[in-house]
């Protein structure tokens, strides 16, 4: 009998890049998430604008995505770019009354924002006794514009929903890492992990030590530049090109001439991020990549990884050890899995 599981209420979790919505529902009792319903709404910016300026293109993807999933809730947790925000550890003394602190806090913060405080939003988290200095903790300090925030959560407004939570996308992804397997169940716990996150326009290295992000850096490459390479090649329109990429139906030479030189990049993109972590004289040696993002998922991508960098490489599925609502196929879920680690996140964020 389960009679006493405590059963949790339902939390959204959408994460908005500059191609697509990504929409996850959980669940929870006791220990165990569930997944109640998911949607992902791909978009075209229109005019080359950007994400921020793209309002009603966002918006209405975010309507379909919403009415795709089915969910009723009306309140979910969103993130805002890793690359929007200044994130710096300070030293606080211990002895500080709650008070003290955010009074010494906000002090500490006007070092390091380039604006008026009145134009930013700022949080802080504890994360425990300085290593070195017992009297000392340390703080990490995140700042964020008020327009960037603003502007998130008035694309929530549009469509009926409330901001909950607004995260950073760095956060997030470090708040999904524990809902992956153990790939190296015999490790101490002082594992550092690759995440590479290689989404449509951005690629993403977060370096995770003891789970907790200790390196993040972004580079501006993607999917994209293989739909644009499929459009050149075969005369498509950019349209045309992004469900060939999905759906097949290309022509033979369509993997020798476009896919493997795709994938050659992924693999140099991923060894120049790793070799710029190392050259920041961090002092760690990396146990394994997990290869995240849409582009996680083109076949033969994280083998050709493997062999050219010399590390494991495992798929991101945060998803691997939840429950599914009946009306989910799993093999669907998993398809998209490593694209949905940011959403997940998100939404795992509304149990803590």
């Amino acid at each position: 009998m389960n009679w006493f599981i405590k059963k949790h209420k339902n939390v959204l979790g959408i994460d908005i890049s500059t191609v697509a919505v990504k929409l996850i529902e959980l669940s929870k009792s006791g220990s165990y998430y569930k997944v109640e319903s998911y949607a992902i709404t791909p978009f075209q910016p229109s005019g080359g604008e950007s994400t921020l300026t793209n309002s009603n293109v966002i918006t209405n993807a975010l309507k379909t995505a919403i009415n795709s999933s089915k969910t009723k809730l009306k309140t979910a947790n969103i993130a805002v770019s890793g690359s929007a925000v200044i994130t710096k550890i300070i030293s606080i003394p211990y002895s500080l009354t709650d008070s003290e602190m955010e009074e010494q806090i906000m002090i500490e913060a006007d070092q390091y924002i380039p604006y008026s405080l009145d134009e930013v939003n700022f949080d802080f988290e504890v994360q425990g006794v300085n290593k070195n200095n017992p009297e000392i903790v340390d703080v990490l300090l995140v700042i964020s514009r008020r327009e960037i925030i603003n502007y998130r959560v008035e694309t929530l407004t549009k469509v009926g929903l409330k901001a909950s939570i607004v995260d950073v996308d760095t956060f997030a992804m470090e708040n999904a890492f524990p809902l992956l397997p153990n790939y190296l169940p015999n490790s101490n716990n002082s594992l550092t992990v690759a995440i590479a996150d290689i989404g449509a326009t951005l690629s993403t290295l977060t370096i995770l030590h003891n789970s907790r992000v200790i390196y993040t850096r972004d580079q501006d490459f993607g999917g994209q530049q293989l739909t644009e390479a499929i459009q050149h090649r075969y005369g498509l329109s950019y349209e045309k090109a992004g469900l060939a990429k999905i759906q097949g139906g290309l022509p033979d030479n369509y993997k020798i001439d476009v896919l493997e030189p795709f994938k050659d990049a992924m693999v140099q993109q991923i060894q120049r991020s790793l070799q710029l972590f190392i050259s920041s004289k961090m002092n760690r040696n990396i146990d394994y990549i997990v290869l995240a993002g849409g582009c996680a998922s083109i076949k033969g991508a994280a083998t050709l990884i493997a062999h050219r960098i010399g590390l494991p490489v495992h798929l991101a599925n945060p998803f691997i050890n939840m429950n599914l609502s009946h009306k989910i196929a799993p093999s669907d879920l998993y398809a998209v899995a490593p694209a949905m680690m940011i959403a997940c996140g998100l939404a795992t964020r509304g149990f803590d």
